[in-house]
């Protein structure tokens, strides 16, 4: 019996932590992240900026292999998708490494950085386990695809032409 409870929790704890979210916690609107400008931004203010847009944010590190490997598929998918909103959100440890990797990899749009990194506030507000990850918003603010991965891409495909 004891088995069957354990493997029921198991289930339902994984279940729950991959579940679809339509918007996000009052913890993770709450937080800042560092803007390339030096100034602190909340995470609500980024996304009142992108109401009225669709909107991708990818969540990356320079230091990310998987991160990397991926930049060809969403650039692929910035010029097939023009109209869309791009809004990086970076989990590098330094500022420095965060901007360096914005140049050499020319990433076009938007770019914000934690400031604890992926194991901090921001990232578990937000049920960050895996980077890149992609979160794709509608027009209205409400989250259409919460957790998308780089083996996700003809997902995020269907889900922008659906929204266009």
């Amino acid at each position: 019996m004891k088995k069957i409870a354990l493997l029921f929790i198991a289930f339902a704890t994984f279940s729950c932590t991959q579940a679809q979210k339509t918007e996000f916690s009052k913890k993770a609107l709450s937080e800042t992240l560092l803007a390339t400008d030096g100034n602190q931004i909340k995470f609500k203010d980024i996304l009142k900026n992108q109401k009225g847009k669709t909107t991708i944010i990818e969540f990356w590190a320079s230091w990310c292999g998987d991160c990397v490997k991926a930049m060809p598929k969403l650039k692929e998918l910035q010029t097939n998708n023009p109209t869309v909103s791009y809004v990086f959100m970076s989990m590098d440890k330094t500022a420095d490494k965060w901007k360096d990797g914005i140049e050499k990899h020319q990433l076009k749009g938007l770019h914000f950085m934690a400031n604890d990194g992926m194991k901090g506030v921001f990232g578990s507000a937000i049920d960050l386990d895996w980077i890149p990850r992609y979160i794709i918003i509608d027009k209205t603010g409400k989250i259409v695809v919460y957790r998308a991965i780089e083996t996700d891409f003809d997902k995020i495909n269907a889900t922008l032409k659906q929204l266009q």
